[in-house]
């Protein structure tokens, strides 16, 4: 193998001058992502105030129940998945391309031992608790992942799915908002005006006043205000509800969801940083060593 050209060697050493740049800017921004995620204390969710915050507990279905994964019809709280297809690309390899995914956008329950509140995982950093990764040879699997992993075979299409289940300890760092829950007078009205619209006997009875056997534009505007005033009575009598939910901030800080509890998220955290760091010694060790046997050879290139 014959030794490197002074102009490959000036190469390699603009490259590692860019990766070791790349490494540092990220070393840095880690180590603001770490101080913030320790910095910001563990609360309870009863007692947590309006703003960023860090939870722990265990995660729950929403009112309207689980989600179902799409891919293996598992029952959890979140799931992500993409379908990638084996193509043959023009020298003739054969690469994986993702032809279907998604991720689902349901907030989920997380409780701890005294209150409970919503998660909206939308644009949350989210660290699975469950990876699957199967084949088959349809663009949607027959069946879940199998039990024992097996090769891809001749198999047309990998599946792989992420989810969070039912019961599993997350700790969530995010913007916490509390909102009143409270329905607004037309939607109340227009629950009203489609109960009383599937008895029509009643509807007629009560609003035909000319006894044509049809409710006219006049009577039907009787209709709107009467649910309108029981739609009032209504609100009236029901107590509002306050809901927490934990979501994207909105001043840019991390936002994560991880299985871990609240010390190690923090070790985490400090391992990506000092990775980042590390990489960065690599590329300006290489980078050094480089530019040295390039200066040995004589010359800069032209």
């Amino acid at each position: 193998m014959s030794a490197p050209t002074s102009t490959q060697l000036w190469i390699v050493a603009a490259a590692s001058a860019a990766g070791a740049l790349w490494a540092l800017v990220r070393f840095a921004a880690s180590i603001r992502r770490d101080r913030m995620v320790e910095d910001t204390p563990l609360v309870r969710i009863r007692s947590a105030a309006q703003g960023y915050v860090k939870v722990f507990g265990h995660a729950r279905a929403a009112p309207a129940g689980a989600e179902v994964a799409p891919l293996s019809s598992r029952a959890c709280v979140w799931w992500s998945y993409d379908v990638a297809e084996r193509q043959r690309t023009n020298d003739k390899r054969a690469e994986w391309r993702s032809v279907e995914s998604a991720s689902s956008v349901t907030p989920f329950v997380l409780a701890d031992d005294d209150g409970e509140c919503l998660v909206g995982p939308v644009n949350a950093e989210i660290t699975a608790t469950r990876h699957d990764v199967w084949y088959g040879t349809e663009q949607r699997p027959t069946s879940g992942p199998p039990p024992t992993r097996i090769l891809f075979g001749d198999s047309s299409y990998r599946y792989t799915e992420q989810l969070i289940s039912v019961g599993d300890a997350l700790s969530v760092v995010g913007e916490l908002r509390s909102n009143s829950e409270l329905h607004r007078e037309d939607e109340a009205t227009a629950a009203i005006l489609h109960e009383w619209k599937q008895n029509q006997a009643a509807l007629l009875e009560r609003f035909d006043t000319n006894h044509d056997g049809r409710i006219d534009a006049g009577e039907w505007e009787s209709v709107r205000q009467a649910a309108a005033a029981e739609a009032q009575q209504r609100l009236l009598q029901t107590p509002i509800q306050r809901v927490s939910v934990i979501g994207e901030p909105v001043n840019g800080q991390p936002f994560l969801i991880a299985p871990m509890d609240s010390a190690h998220l923090v070790r985490r955290e400090k391992r990506r940083a000092l990775a980042f760091l590390v990489l960065g010694v690599v590329f300006v060790a290489l980078c050094g060593w480089a530019i040295r046997h390039a200066t040995l050879l004589g010359a800069a290139p032209v």
